[in-house]
């Protein structure tokens, strides 16, 4: 895919303009070559229909001309918007009249004609509302993700499945996980010797046994590596290692595209480093853009400051997104650290792919670069009720890990 450039985008339609000139004024012609005709009478007739034959022939070269420029600058348009985008659907912040803020996450995103949902928000009234107010169809889905289990991620999915009940969903696999499970029917201990009542299935246990879900017509597919789920879209699975779900899988979304990496995570509860790490090694291209949330909370300013500093000079991400998980001195340090790199991604915001990565704010609002006071209220408010408050003051775990 070539860079947009619009500089040879205005020279095309200033030709085309010209062109259009052109074509007009060889009307004007034929239309005077009439009204010669007209008044001059039949010996008038031979020398205007000369004229007109030429000219008809110039306009129809310039017809072609114009055709072709309009041919190009529509590919050209087309080649732009197919740079693909992410609409963050579900956080505590953004400045936004429409959308309700919440703890959690949720995004579209929209690349290489693939719209692809990742995790649902903690809320199914919220993240449905949200969902309107964007105007985004669920019905056109060609997959979703849902990251790891925990509820800020999950919540919305009854909504999800009311409106595309057959979309595929990808879930990470674990023994007896919310997304349902299959083990084998021996994974228990047998004894013999036991009556038959005494014994599981009587003594005659199932080849496979399932277990359920809260969610049992979904169409889950289980991740259990990562996996190239379509051509350039890649699921990274990794295990959790801190905080207080320690056994926790969780998948990020890493895409291929022609300008590097574009990577979405949910939560990062593997520490972002090495899902970084992890993308790096599937696609073996520079990281261009790191979305989502982070899970720096439980971090303290030094800890933050050093993966910051990991993220943008070992791992040489280009642009980064922080939202959700990430926490407010993160998100300063982060800004710090990236400068004009740092993209604001609060909720309702459209952040533009390509070469250079830029945001398109919800409707009516302006676009922003930081957050502001707005945010760090509605973010303070929603962390305060939500599922992580527990890891708040928390960082020793993540200096071990991270040694």
């Amino acid at each position: 895919m070539s860079a947009f450039d619009p500089k040879r985008t205005c020279h095309r339609q200033h030709r085309v303009a010209s062109y259009r000139v052109d074509y007009l004024s060889s009307f004007r012609d034929i239309i005077s070559i009439g009204v010669i005709a007209a008044q001059g009478g039949i010996t008038m007739i031979p020398n205007a229909l000369s004229k007109f034959s030429a000219l008809m022939s110039r306009v129809a070269s310039l017809a072609a001309i114009v055709s072709s420029a309009v041919a190009i600058g529509t590919c050209l348009a087309n080649a732009q918007s197919s740079a693909g985008q992410i609409t963050v659907l579900y956080d505590a912040f953004g400045k936004t009249s429409t959308m309700k803020k919440d703890w959690g996450f949720a995004a579209l995103i929209e690349y290489g004609g693939k719209r692809i949902l990742l995790d649902t928000g903690n809320n199914a009234d919220i993240f449905a509302h949200n969902v309107e107010a964007k105007g985004v169809d669920l019905r056109q889905l060609d997959f979703a993700v849902v990251s790891h289990r925990h509820g800020d991620h999950t919540s919305g999915l009854n909504h999800l499945l009311k409106i595309n009940p057959a979309v595929k969903i990808y879930a990470p696999q674990e023994n007896f996980g919310v997304f349902g499970a299959a083990l084998p029917g021996s994974f228990y201990r047998r004894n013999e010797s036991l009556p038959q009542d005494m014994r599981y299935f009587d003594g005659k246990a199932p080849e496979t046994l399932r277990f359920g879900s809260p969610w049992p017509e979904a169409n889950f597919t289980w991740v259990t590596k990562t996996t190239e789920v379509a051509p350039g879209f890649h699921l990274i699975l990794l295990n959790g290692t801190w905080g207080v779900d320690l056994e926790v899988k969780e998948i990020s979304l890493a895409i291929d595209t022609p300008d590097g990496i574009v990577l979405i995570v949910g939560c990062s509860h593997s520490t972002i480093e090495k899902i970084v790490e992890a993308a790096k090694s599937a696609i073996n291209k520079p990281l261009h853009l790191v979305l989502g949330g982070t899970h720096l909370l439980p971090a303290n300013d030094d800890q933050i400051k050093g993966i910051a500093a990991s993220l943008r000079d070992k791992w040489n991400v280009r642009y980064i997104a922080p939202v959700h998980c990430t926490g407010e001195p993160a998100f300063a340090i982060f800004k710090e650290s990236f400068g004009d790199r740092y993209i604001y991604a609060g909720l309702g915001t459209t952040v533009l792919l390509g070469p250079k990565v830029t945001v398109k704010a919800e409707t009516g609002q302006p676009n922003k670069n930081a957050m502001d006071e707005e945010d760090f209220r509605s973010y303070r408010e929603a962390m305060t009720k939500g599922p992580l408050r527990a890891f708040l003051g928390v960082d020793k775990q993540l200096a071990r890990l991270r040694q």
